[in-house]
């Protein structure tokens, strides 16, 4: 999985890899060379006493040394583009496919993990790439070359290169078996713990409504503790690479000075020679050492690019029509059939809507009434095609909603959903999700409709030189700095600016008092003529006036007719009729 995410995503910056194996090359080369130039140095330099052969041969040293310097910083100069830029990529990726995933993905994923790995999982894969780039090609070269080189220098100690590199590679591969499993627990816990975070930020107003505050530091410390724990574990048998390292460099060190003293005490090797040969199998040795760090991101890359390829990988089930049907864009009102819809949830015992039909007809106001958990939710998000049916169709203008692309469902179905989300950005920016070329006088009209127009002209946000007004004040995420109430009526005007041909209110009015209900309704009455109206709603006012109401419970259609009608017909909504009249009544 590692090798296929990296290779799908890194072919646009083939040319900048070739930049770096080039560089990468000279620089090796560069290193290798100046060991040779510093025992020349020594033999026939500081050895003669000749002061123009070490100025002459120091220069070249200088000149290569400089060569080598230039190289390696441009070499991880595009190294780095290459990594950042995939990185960018594949989060880039992992978007669009969460953009397109339906409710179903969502809930089996979780918000906390797709987070995680949109972030620290495709850190963990760009930082793999980073550190390959910067040793590709030096780690080999370096090591093998050292190794020639080495015994160019003296043969007789040729033997200390075998015995150390498998030493060295032996310790770190021990550790690296350890640490795999260390580095996928360590993922799973970073989830639980952006799980828990998350879930407690959204829900701290409960928290504290219910005194849970001791609670819920108890499910943070615990996560914390597991998280830490893990890395902790993690952090110990880093801890002893190091020093494992360090030994067997400072114990082949120890050896060469030993073995080589006596070998220059006997004139087998010049000074020069051996303390090239030191150089050399110091730079083998690092060399071996870098491999394995670089092959100790492996495992918790392999990791992570298996978490990444779940989510690529993972088809959405609202797939887009290999051929789409198109439809009128703009005129009246679209038509809203539905025939013999069935919907369960995934891994539900019992379907949430069971063989509802009925149809919505074009330029006229259907409403949905019925008891907690009916299905009413469930049902409108079927039309803008937020989940598809089970079984049965669902049919917008007499075309299938699956033979239709998702942006032409855009245009022709406007949903105000029954939890009402805005964005963080400026009033005229949430309104614009509708319309991104809507001019302020249409955003004026939508808000006036809206029965939002007077607190949005006197809203203001900011400090000194900051301070915006009316459209251009700030909205913080999910809209938390406005009032539910206030925050329904923006939804609603958002939706009113996009002018689609369908209107679905799901519960959209339940946070207005009834004066500003019914002011909005009066404007939605004008404003939404000659379109199709598909509303949700708990009040019977909020609904008296439709052409058509649907009485659902327990995901069939029970009653269906205008309110006088079902009033004689449906015992359903005769009972929800008396219940508000009964709540309504003075006490």
């Amino acid at each position: 999985m590692l090798w296929t995410l990296i290779r799908r995503h890194i072919r646009p910056y083939l040319p900048h890899i070739g930049a770096v194996v080039v560089l990468q090359l000279v620089a090796v080369l560069a290193t290798l060379y100046l060991p040779s130039l510093n025992a020349d140095i020594i033999d026939n330099g500081v050895a003669t006493g000749d002061t123009d052969y070490i100025w002459r041969v120091g220069g070249l040293m200088l000149a290569v040394a400089m060569v080598q310097l230039i190289a390696a910083i441009a070499s991880v100069w595009f190294g780095a583009r290459v990594a950042m830029g995939m990185g960018r990529d594949v989060r880039r990726s992992i978007y669009r496919r969460v953009d397109r995933f339906s409710t179903e993905e969502m809930g089996r994923f979780g918000a906390p993990t797709l987070i995680t790995r949109a972030t620290n999982d495709v850190q963990q894969v760009q930082m793999l790439v980073l550190m390959t780039l910067n040793f590709m090609v030096m780690v080999p070269i370096m090591a093998i070359g050292g190794i020639i080189m080495a015994i160019q220098e003296d043969p007789g100690l040729s033997w200390l290169v075998w015995v150390s590199v498998p030493v060295l590679m032996l310790i770190v591969g021990l550790l690296v078996t350890r640490l795999m499993p260390l580095f996928e627990r360590m993922q799973t816990n970073i989830d639980s713990i952006n799980g828990v975070m998350r879930e407690q930020i959204m829900g701290i107003r409960v928290v504290r409504a219910f005194v849970r505050e001791r609670h819920e530091t108890a499910r943070f410390e615990d996560a914390n503790a597991t998280l830490t724990d893990t890395s902790v574990r993690i952090g110990r048998l880093f801890v002893i690479m190091g020093p494992a390292i360090t030994v067997v460099l400072h114990l082949a060190t120890a050896a060469v000075l030993w073995f080589g003293g006596h070998r220059v005490d006997a004139g087998l090797v010049q000074v020069g020679a051996l303390t090239a040969f030191m150089q050399y199998l110091l730079q083998i040795l690092m060399a071996v050492m870098m491999g394995t760090f670089m092959f100790m991101m492996f495992p918790r890359a392999i990791i992570s690019a298996r978490r990444i390829g779940e989510v690529l990988e993972t088809l959405p089930t609202l797939a887009e029509p290999a051929h789409p049907v198109a439809i009128e864009a703009d005129g009246g009102g679209a038509s809203l059939e539905f025939r013999d819809v069935t919907f369960s949830y995934p891994g539900a015992d019992s379907p949430v809507l069971d063989g509802v039909s009925f149809t919505a007809e074009a330029g006229k106001t259907t409403a949905i009434i019925g008891s907690t958990g009916a299905g009413k939710t469930t049902l409108v998000n079927l039309v803008p095609r937020l989940h598809d049916a089970t079984s049965g169709q669902v049919l917008l203008d007499g075309v299938r909603i699956t033979e239709l692309s998702r942006a032409t469902v855009s245009r022709a179905v406007g949903l105000v959903p029954q939890k009402p989300y805005l964005f963080s950005g400026t009033i005229a920016h949430n309104l614009r999700f509708g319309d991104p070329e809507a001019s302020e006088e249409q955003l004026w009209e939508a808000l006036e409709t809206a029965q939002a127009t007077e607190f949005v002209a006197e809203r203001t946000t900011g400090e000194g030189d900051a301070v915006a007004k009316g459209l251009e004040s700030a909205v913080s995420q999910g809209g938390t700095n406005v009032s539910g109430g206030q925050r329904q009526r923006l939804c609603i005007a958002r939706t009113l600016v996009a002018r689609p041909r369908l209107y679905v209110f799901d519960d959209s009015f339940s946070a207005l008092d009834v004066t500003t209900d019914a002011k909005v309704r009066e404007g939605l009455a004008h404003r939404t003529r000659g379109a199709t109206t598909l509303i949700v709603a708990q009040r019977i006012s909020t609904i008296t006036s439709a052409d058509q109401i649907l009485v659902l419970e327990a995901g069939k259609i029970v009653g269906r007719g205008t309110h006088e009608e079902l009033l004689e017909s449906s015992q359903t909504y005769r009972e929800i009729v008396d219940s508000q009249i009964s709540v309504e009544e003075p006490a």
